[in-house]
Order: structure tokens, then C-alpha cells, then sequence
């Protein structure tokens, strides 16, 4: 069986000895190389598995030929060029997956108070938050609450089970429950969501009196939407969904459509929404979203109180799940697997491994063979993104990440360097040379990278793209 790879969390500098520590670097130190690395581990800021990459960069003068800047990864201090790994899951990098998490909170926010490029006036267009969830395969372990309060009740198993216990999601009678159909129904769920906007836009066009092609030329539908797991293994989406003009965020919709009207057509929407699922064992079965669908208009932060949802509020929830796999609510894997028969060694809970063989089980099946349930067992069958949006609803996190890096180099640009050239002509050549730092770097790393929370970018944003 092949070993399974495990990363270890960089021990925190308050437990590190310094001089333990620094004792390979002495030597550098003498040398006066050990700021140069220091700098080199710093600007990872923190990343658990880096990228180390092998070759060089050289820019020249276009019409010169004079070699302006050259970059060869064997000079620098750590021995390869360090990039992040820019992984979103927080199992695999809790700080890369912070910075995604910032990321996406800016990308919200931006669609519903406007900013990064999206004008102010958007916070008057119509806009709701929306949760969509999955149809029941099975009973399962849950904590009901009473009716209009947070008493919460005894499970249908007769015990009243708290947040953390092991039995939530799992299956009252697993011989019972409908494994195959929770798989098919995630492989489905993005088809199935796909659908359902289709059916949004016709819904509104029919209220509207309009038909479907002239539908975008009065109004136009805009959302961000990220895909959260349930504890019982099934994915649910939670979506903001805003109305506007015909030109996107620049211009209003039209009168007729508001906040009540997007509420009732995606209730409507959503109802006659279904996929159709592969035949087997001569049963063809279709796909739906769940009878609970929650549907709020979202208020703005100013006027928010009591139960009122507010853009702070959501902008917050939908950036805290696009970090979350899988893995966080069903204990399942944050990786592929290569052989089934490396299943046990991993010790996943017993409802995830279950889901898991179940997957694995179809994909091996020709009839199935797109919807490639063996490279998506360890997601339970969910092979799409974990946030999607439209082009129009705000900005994209390439242009945060850009002006991000922007904001650094104009930092880093000494002062009086003059203008830069108009055109230079970029020779590069990289290859990939492995993952992680050795363990003396690791613990150099430790050292200078600030603990947890310790960020002085807030949830606001400040700092986080750099002032942009």
C-alpha cells in the first residue's frame, strides 16, 4: 500500500528555540545571506505547502539587447524559487485558504455594496440571499429544535445529540439508506443548479411579459453562489441573487422587478426544477432540490437589526464556506484517491467511507463513465466548483490577486528608480521541482511567520487586495 503523505502544522515560534533552530543558518549568517532567506520565507507568508520551482527569468531592452534584469532560482538564498500553493482548503493551507477567504468576501461584498469597480448604486437593486437544499435519501441522526425557538428536541433515534456528536448526518438504518441516489444526486447537483437558473430567467420573463430572448435587453439576472456539504454528505448552495438593468450594475432594473417579485420566481423556479438520472437497473430517477428552500432579502448594513439579513452577514457566511470542503463536515477526504484499497488506512468516518465505495462503485460503471465518479469519490460525488458567479455580478478574484500584487511591487519599488520601460522582452524558463520546504526551512519559517490571527487585515478588507 503506498504511504500516505501527512503535513505536519509549523510548530509556533514561541515553541521553537532559536538557537536550535538557527543552527544551520549560521554559516548564512556569516556569509550575510540569512536576511536575503528570511525575505525569500516571509513573502510565502505563512504557506504550509509551497511550490519550489527550477529556472530562471531574464528581461531585456527590446531595442538594446541589454539584459536588464536576470533571475536564475540556483542564486537564490533558498536554493529554488518559492511560490504559494494558492490551495482554498483550509485542511491543506490555513493561510492561502485565508487569503481566498478574504478574497471571496471582497468579491461579494463588492456585488452588494459595490466597490472594486462596481459602482455604489448596486446596494438599490433588488437582491436576495437563497439556500438550496437536498431531498432526503434517508433518516438520519439530527438535532431538531422546537418550532420558532433554539430548544433543541430528542432524534427520531430517542437521544437529544450535541453539535459534536460523531452520529450527526449518519443514517438511522444504513442498510436502508439510499446511498447510490445521495451520490448520483451531488454528481447531479451542478446540472441540476444549471437548470435551475434557466428556469429563473423564463420565470421572470413571464412575469414580466417579456419572452426569453428580449429578457436581457430590460433586465438581467446576477449571482454569486458557493456549494456548502451537509454533515450527512450532500451538498446544499447557498446564492445571492440580484436583479439589474440591462447594462449589469451600471444600470437599475425596471420597476416591476423587485425584491418580492426574484422571491416568488425563484420559489416557483425552483419547484419545477429537475434533472433527469441515468437508467439503472431499469429505473430512471430524477433529481430535485430538497423541500426546505430559504429565500431573504438582504438589507443593507446600515438599516440591519433583529432577524434582518444584512451584506455584511452574508458576504461573511458565503466567503467562510467557499474555504470548506467536503472533508470539514463529513470527515471525508481532502484528496483523490488512486486505489480504493487505500480507503482504510485513512480511517473516514463510517457513513463517508460508505458514501465513498458507493461512488467508486458506480464510476466503474461505462454508463456513468462522465459523470467520472472515481476521480470525485473522495468529494462524494460532486464534481463541480465550490463557487461559481457571474460574469456581471461584481469583480473577479484575478483582479483582486492582481491588484494585490501591484500594490506590493509599487511597495517594493525603490524610491526615485525612474520610469519603467515602455516594452521589455520576458525569456523564462521554469520547471517544476516539488512541494514543500525542507525541515530546516520549516523551521526558520516558524520563526518569522506571525501566529494565527495576528493579520492586520480585517474582514473589511483593508489591506486585504492591497488598497485597491
Amino acid at each position: 500500500m503506498p504511504a500516505l503523505t501527512t503535513r505536519t502544522t509549523p510548530t509556533p515560534a514561541s515553541k521553537v528555540s532559536s538557537g536550535t533552530a538557527l543552527a544551520p543558518f549560521t554559516q548564512l549568517a556569516a556569509a550575510g545571506k540569512l536576511p536575503a532567506l528570511v525575505r525569500q520565507l516571509a513573502s510565502l507568508r505563512g504557506c504550509a505547502q509551497p511550490i519550489r520551482l527550477e529556472g530562471h527569468r531574464t528581461e531585456i531592452h527590446p531595442a538594446t539587447g541589454e539584459i536588464l534584469r536576470h533571475l536564475d532560482s540556483a542564486t537564490l538564498s533558498a536554493g529554488h524559487l518559492l511560490m504559494r500553493c494558492g490551495n482554498r482548503r483550509t485542511t491543506r493551507c490555513p493561510a492561502c485558504a485565508e487569503i481566498y477567504r478574504r478574497d471571496t468576501y471582497q468579491l461579494i461584498s463588492a456585488g452588494l455594496r459595490g466597490g472594486k469597480t462596481v459602482p455604489d448604486t448596486v446596494a438599490t437593486h433588488p437582491r436576495v440571499f437563497a439556500t438550496f437544499t437536498a431531498p432526503s435519501f434517508g433518516p438520519v441522526h439530527n438535532r431538531p429544535t422546537r418550532p420558532g425557538t433554539k430548544t433543541v428536541q430528542r432524534c427520531r433515534c430517542g437521544h437529544v445529540h450535541g453539535e459534536g456528536d460523531a452520529r450527526l448526518g449518519s443514517p438511522l438504518d444504513p442498510e436502508r439508506y439510499d446511498y447510490q441516489g445521495a451520490v448520483l444526486w451531488n454528481a447531479h447537483a451542478p446540472a441540476l443548479w444549471s437548470r435551475f437558473i434557466l428556469n429563473l430567467r423564463r420565470e421572470i420573463a413571464r412575469i414580466g411579459g417579456l419572452t426569453q430572448r428580449s429578457l436581457a435587453s430590460v433586465v438581467k439576472v446576477s449571482y454569486a453562489k458557493v456549494a456548502e456539504y451537509q454533515k450527512r454528505g450532500l451538498v446544499h448552495f447557498h446564492a445571492v441573487i440580484r436583479l439589474d438593468g440591462p447594462d449589469g450594475t451600471t444600470t437599475p432594473p425596471p420597476a416591476w422587478a423587485t425584491t418580492s417579485m426574484l422571491t416568488d420566481a425563484i420559489r416557483a423556479a425552483a419547484a419545477r426544477t429537475t434533472v433527469a438520472g441515468p437508467e439503472l437497473d431499469d429505473i430512471c430517477d430524477e433529481f430535485a432540490f430538497g423541500e426546505q428552500l430559504d429565500v431573504r432579502p438582504i438589507r443593507s448594513g446600515d438599516f440591519g437589526n433583529g432577524g434582518k439579513i444584512t451584506e455584511k452577514a452574508v458576504a461573511g457566511y458565503v466567503a467562510k464556506y467557499a474555504t470548506k470542503g467536503a472533508e470539514g463536515a463529513t470527515g471525508t477526504l481532502d484528496r483523490r484517491l488512486r486505489l480504493i484499497a487505500e480507503l482504510p488506512a485513512y480511517q473516514v468516518p463510517a457513513h463517508a467511507e460508505r458514501m465513498i465505495r458507493t461512488a467508486w462503485q458506480l464510476g466503474a460503471r461505462r454508463d456513468l463513465d462522465h459523470l467520472k465518479l472515481r476521480a470525485w469519490a473522495h468529494m462524494l460525488g460532486f464534481r463541480g466548483h465550490f463557487s461559481t458567479k457571474t460574469r456581471q455580478y461584481s469583480t473577479t478574484l484575478a483582479q483582486l490577486r492582481q491588484a494585490r500584487t501591484d500594490y506590493q511591487n509599487a511597495l517594493n519599488t525603490p524610491t526615485g528608480s525612474g520610469p519603467e520601460e515602455e516594452s521589455t522582452l520576458v525569456i523564462s524558463h521554469w520547471t517544476y521541482a516539488g512541494t514543500g520546504l525542507t525541515p530546516d526551512l520549516e523551521r526558520l519559517t516558524a520563526l518569522i511567520t506571525p501566529p494565527p490571527g495576528t493579520a492586520s487585515a480585517s474582514d473589511s478588507g483593508t489591506g486585504v487586495v492591497g488598497g485597491a
